[in-house]
């Protein structure tokens, strides 16, 4: 279904052998994906890549398995699902009862709507080589990472005093040590972020999976699990461009202070610039079958 599509009213049956197996085959997908973050985090172990999207969006493994079909489906034989929050009994099965959620997050959902056609709606903009994450170090001792710089701290802010910071996303712009927040284009603000946020910025390609699990049972769970996997891949480009050394973790950094660098940095950042554009159409054709 495309944004094109007008009739987002109709409701789907899916036989419950069918959807059973859906469900299962997701909750695998999702254990693998968090597999390793569960083992580090039974031993008291942390990565610096790899955990961030469970400490940054606080978001538990758990959430990942719970298997949702989007609204407009009707689950055969699914009994117990209306027993579950924002699902309602219907002839044959269970749903996803739309107007209930509506009624408890109606202004969530209005909201992500109004930031995601925004966002889409911009030409994407490159030439930020992620030094968001230099900013929030600039002239400052205190790392955000238990991790080591790749230059000096005087290098460092070398690179920032050297560069356009161009932030467009506030979330990372509020991170911005005190001497970097004047050198960027323009200062962000919270009410400013629909205004703002554009598809070239990795971050709000990285918060789609926020917003894929704030809208909950609205959204299919392969759509979850895609949004969660880019969110990832997105965070290792981040970490790899950013000032800190990683190179023992098993990642290679993308220089961002040369020339080559920013050139592979801008590379990634349109690959993942259009897989962001594709869970953004799909989160807002979920939004627009729940309508």
């Amino acid at each position: 279904m495309t944004l094109l599509d007008t009739d987002v009213s109709a409701e789907r049956l899916v036989a419950e052998d069918v959807w059973r197996a859906d469900a299962d085959a997701h909750a695998a997908r999702a254990q693998e994906l968090t597999a390793a973050h569960r083992w580090r985090a039974g031993r008291g172990e942390k990565h610096p890549v790899d955990d961030f999207l469970f400490t940054y969006y606080s978001y538990k493994p758990a959430i990942l398995r719970r298997w949702h079909p989007g609204a407009g489906v009707v689950l055969g034989g699914a009994g117990e699902r209306a027993e579950w929050r924002w699902y309602r009994p219907i002839a044959g099965g269970a749903t996803v009862d739309t107007a209930a959620f509506l009624a408890d997050r109606g202004q969530l959902v209005d909201a992500v709507r109004r930031l995601l056609r925004a966002t889409i709606a911009r030409p994407p903009v490159f030439g930020c080589f992620g030094l968001h994450e230099w900013a929030m170090v600039y002239r400052d001792a205190a790392l955000r990472h238990d991790v080591p710089l790749r230059l000096s701290p005087a290098e460092t802010d070398a690179v920032v005093e050297a560069s356009d910071l161009r932030c467009t996303h506030f979330d990372a712009f509020r991170f911005f040590t005190p001497d970097a927040v004047g050198r960027n284009r323009e200062a962000l603000t919270r009410e400013s972020q629909v205004a703002r946020e554009q598809p070239g910025c990795l971050h709000a390609g990285m918060d789609l999976y926020k917003w894929s699990v704030k809208l909950g049972p609205l959204v299919p769970g392969e759509l979850l699990l895609d949004a969660f996997v880019l969110a990832r891949d997105i965070r290792t480009l981040d970490m790899r461009a950013s000032p800190y050394d990683l190179t023992a973790w098993g990642y290679e950094p993308v220089a961002i202070e040369t020339a080559e660098g920013k050139a592979e940095y801008v590379r990634h950042q349109r690959q993942f610039t259009a897989r962001a554009d594709a869970v953004r159409v799909r989160l807002l054709d979920a939004l627009a079958i729940a309508a």
